[in-house]
């Protein structure tokens, strides 16, 4: 999401009487690589560019890629094979060993349906979404590259049926998926990828311990929003990088605040009343991520006031409960523990379980789908 508004930054800045534009998108990823498929990259014909697609070794060969799709107005796919070490190829350091597929097209600002247009409307809706893109296909299939279908919640509109069973798949799993279909009239390379809003963080509680986890937050891209009953403690200019900052009483802070299935939820203020009401009141909406910081005790307290007072929870709902919070990474200072409390929280998401990497069996990052088998319509 961060590098998705970093492009559209980027965009609205360049002046389209003067610049052309090409976007170069990581289509297909074997072995190894340091960005993953839908990773992006927007570049201009001056050499100005934003994003990336590799840690910083397949940039300047794209570059001079995009400077000819640009020339040309054709689009094409680029690949840069890693998997060995000795056969520098391309001139430059590599050390991935992985194949990566590039998908480089120009942008025509006038159509309404170009991929920056897409991504607008994205954030601007702010949904959960599924796009198919068109990268490669023969002549007869009458769907040239760069073409797209997009698939939400609400709305499967123009999306073929040969192609909408893999997008809902997609949606479902969030894995992409790269794969080839035959058509009538040929074939169609096709890649398909699930786009997500980032993580919505709330925290209650506006403490000195607050400023850190907040600025750490949004440096990666998350949506921050911060509360609590005290109003002298929510002065904009302790939290400049907070998307809000809400006053409001503990009792009605459900009903003030916007809760998905992206929300994280982090009780945080010292005070234990207000900390025992909110927690009330959160487990009685979906979010499905509560964090609460302090002492192990402090929450049976809690578990044990709920008991006495008739309040009762299912183990369900106490499992989306994190007490204490965070990773154990032994932090101690307000710095370290916002870095544990954002890493325990990223781990969730990503359904992690926040280990060593050396540890871990298999490839560091999970594979895309398997490809659908190639369908004849």
């Amino acid at each position: 999401m961060k590098e998705i508004k970093a492009i559209l930054d980027i965009y609205d800045q360049i002046d389209l009487s003067q610049r052309k534009l090409a976007l170069a998108t990581v289509v297909y990823v074997e072995g190894s690589a340091y960005r993953r498929p839908g990773a992006r990259m927007l570049i201009s014909d001056d050499g100005r560019w934003e994003g990336a697609i590799s840690g910083g070794c397949l940039e300047g060969d794209a570059l001079r890629k995009a400077r000819q799709v640009i020339l040309d107005g054709q689009s094409m796919v680029v690949r840069y094979d890693t998997m060995d070490d000795d056969a520098n190829s391309l001139g430059i350091g590599l050390g991935c060993n992985g194949i990566i597929d590039v998908f480089i097209e120009p942008i025509d600002p006038t159509d309404e349906t170009n991929p920056i247009a897409l991504l607008r409307d994205f954030v601007q809706l702010r949904d959960q979404r599924v796009i198919a893109t068109v990268y490669r296909s023969d002549p007869a299939t009458r769907l040239s590259a760069g073409s797209r279908f997009v698939c939400t919640d609400n709305s499967v509109d123009a999306v073929p049926g040969w192609l909408l069973n893999d997008m809902e798949a997609v949606m479902d799993l969030g894995k992409p998926l790269t794969t080839t279909y035959l058509l009538e009239g040929g074939l169609v390379d096709m890649f398909i990828e699930r786009i997500d809003t980032g993580i919505e963080l709330v925290i209650f509680g506006a403490g000195y311990d607050t400023i850190p986890l907040t600025r750490l937050a949004t440096e990666i891209g998350w949506q921050v929003t911060i509360t609590e009953d005290c109003i002298a403690h929510l002065s904009p200019k302790r939290f400049p990088e907070a998307t809000c900052v809400l006053y409001v009483d503990a009792q009605a802070v459900t009903q003030k605040i916007s809760i998905t299935d992206r929300t994280a939820a982090v009780l945080m203020s010292h005070n234990y009343k207000y900390d025992q009401a909110v927690l009330t009141n959160l487990l009685a909406t979906i979010v499905p991520y509560v964090g609460v910081l302090g002492p192990r005790k402090r929450y049976e307290k809690m578990q044990n006031e709920w008991r006495n007072t008739g309040h009762h929870f299912s183990q369900q709902e106490l499992d989306r409960v994190h007490s204490p919070i965070g990773l154990d990474l032994g932090a101690e200072t307000p710095d370290e523990i916002a870095l544990s409390i954002l890493s325990e929280i990223k781990a969730f998401f990503s359904q992690r379980t926040g280990g060593f990497l050396k540890e871990k069996i298999g490839p560091i990052h999970e594979r895309q789908l398997t490809p659908a088998s190639e369908t004849l319509v």
